[in-house]
């Protein structure tokens, strides 16, 4: 299990300067950064485990990892600490101490993601790196419909990046809808225990179809049903697409 101590970090980050959460070689990744500067703080190396991975571009809300440590440093120096070492657009929210057995990602029973849609003629600066642009006007209760075929088990084969190595692609999703926070501005969320690998951004992409009135909002139904990824909506693009929250 590694050091004495276990300890739990919720983070916030903007994903739009890194490849994703997970270290990767010759890739500048969200892992490295905050196991680079648990590094520099505790002056032994950690390895961080994460709730789960978030693709290159992807933000994150409350991200959750942990990680075992020998370091007697009290939290609020862990906290304080990370802070002013990791860059600007990661923070770390709350460090907590847990059972030596908690993993973020084994004992996650749930996890929220919200997509940010700007549905406007003109495009907005400020929102550009976190939304996605949709120029047309969608048809918010088509979309809402679509949506409401999402709760419950389905297998979400159709709406899975390609090359993804998940054996089983059924998934248990708890809520899922779409809003209107104000105007011109649509946000998708959805809770599931679990997320194939691209899948809310399949289903967005999906959706936005069925917004635009290019398929009825049935088809979102019948894709959990075939399973057939061709017959699916693109990907919609990572900016917008946000880890809320993870539940333990």
């Amino acid at each position: 299990m590694g050091g004495r101590r276990n300890l739990k970090l919720t983070l916030e980050y903007d994903g739009a300067c890194y490849h994703g959460w997970q270290r990767q070689k010759n890739a500048h990744t969200i892992q490295a950064a905050v196991e680079e500067a648990l590094a520099r703080l505790t002056g032994e190396p950690v390895r961080v485990t994460g709730s789960g991975r978030t693709d290159a571009g992807v933000h994150a809300l409350g991200q959750v990892a942990n990680f075992h440590t020998a370091s007697a440093l009290p939290l609020s120096a862990f906290l304080n600490g990370l802070n002013a070492l990791l860059p600007g657009d990661i923070a770390v929210l709350e460090v907590k101490e847990v059972s030596r057995d908690f993993h973020a990602r084994k004992a996650a029973l749930s996890k929220t993601y919200a997509y940010h849609v700007l549905n406007r003629p003109i495009r907005s600066p400020l929102e550009r790196g976190l939304s996605w642009w949709i120029s047309q006007p969608l048809d918010l209760k088509a979309m809402q419909r679509a949506a409401a075929s999402l709760p419950g088990e389905h297998d979400f084969s159709a709406f899975q990046a390609s090359g993804s190595s998940i054996k089983n692609p059924v998934r248990r999703v708890l809520a899922a809808a779409w809003q209107k926070p104000s105007e011109g501005k649509l946000v998708f969320t959805i809770t599931a225990t679990g997320f194939l690998r691209g899948m809310v951004r399949s289903l967005v992409g999906t959706m936005a179809e069925i917004g635009r009135g290019k398929r009825p909002p049935e088809d979102l139904a019948d894709l959990l049903i075939t399973g057939e990824r061709r017959r699916a909506g693109p990907t919609a693009p990572p900016q917008g697409l946000f880890l809320v929250e993870v539940k333990y």
